[in-house]
């Protein structure tokens, strides 16, 4: 005797309904997970490279005195100090940290460390990986660096909100060089002139002492690159302590 249709009819709804629960159930699994790996992983991570950073500020200070932290600026323009020709240090070793990285546009407690080699995913899953072939701070042509936009910290996932006189410092055992954002463009994956002392002339003679941050476009993706410039302004030894602009930060540190 066969069974009557309508429990067969139940049996086969109650199949279809457990298998789409378990779609479900693994969709929101898979959500959670890109959550976490996109934005809570990434505010964590980014805390701990800020602390990081911070740390490895009072080793590059060494025994100079503790910075004060300075008035508030006023919006009247003032004139960097005049510290003569900036120091310009040695290439330091492959993968090793040498110099924070401060962009107030990225938030007032902002600071990453750049290490040697951006092309070292040890590097760029820590921070800021520095391209070897490019210059160092201070020197004349392009001191050019990494970082990911998404994922690892994002270091750079603001970089699209760079604003023409934007301030980016960079920190050394030498002292504090200020650039000023100048510019953006967008490049191929393989459009490495960007690199070059005179970003995309690759035969011309640099004059400037320039900086460039690259990382990956559009978000989530490595289609293309983002590549943000600026230019340099003024240097300050250590002994003179920071920027105004960071100063409250990097007291902070001390």
């Amino acid at each position: 005797m066969e069974p009557p249709p309508a429990r067969t009819r139940r049996a086969r709804v109650s199949v279809i309904g457990v298998i789409g629960e378990l779609l479900i159930t693994a969709g929101v699994f898979v959500f959670l997970f890109l959550g976490w790996q996109l934005w809570l992983n990434d505010i964590i991570v980014g805390n701990e490279q800020n602390t990081e950073a911070q740390e490895f500020s009072r080793e590059l200070r060494g025994d100079a005195p503790a910075p004060t932290v300075a008035p508030k600026p006023s919006d009247a323009p003032t004139e960097p100090e005049d510290f003569g020709e900036p120091v310009v240090a040695a290439k330091p070793d492959s993968r090793a940290k040498f110099a924070n990285l401060y962009i107030p546009r990225f938030g007032a407690d902002y600071v990453r460390t750049i290490a040697e080699d951006a092309y070292s995913d040890s590097v760029l899953q820590t921070g800021i990986g520095h391209y070897d072939e490019s210059q160092m701070p201070g020197e004349i042509g392009n001191f050019a660096v990494a970082a990911h936009r998404t994922t690892w910290g994002a270091p750079f996932n603001r970089i699209a909100d760079l604003r023409v006189g934007d301030r980016i410092y960079v920190e050394t055992a030498d002292g504090w060089y200020t650039y000023v954002y100048r510019s953006s463009e967008y490049v191929r994956p393989r459009g490495i002139e960007v690199l070059e002392p005179v970003p995309q002339l690759p035969d011309a003679v640099p004059t400037q002492r320039l900086i460039t941050l690259t990382s990956c476009n559009p978000m989530l993706s490595a289609a293309e690159r983002i590549i943000a410039y600026g230019v340099y302004e003024s240097w300050r030894p250590t002994s003179a302590g920071p920027p105004a602009e960071i100063a409250a930060l990097v007291g902070a540190a001390a």
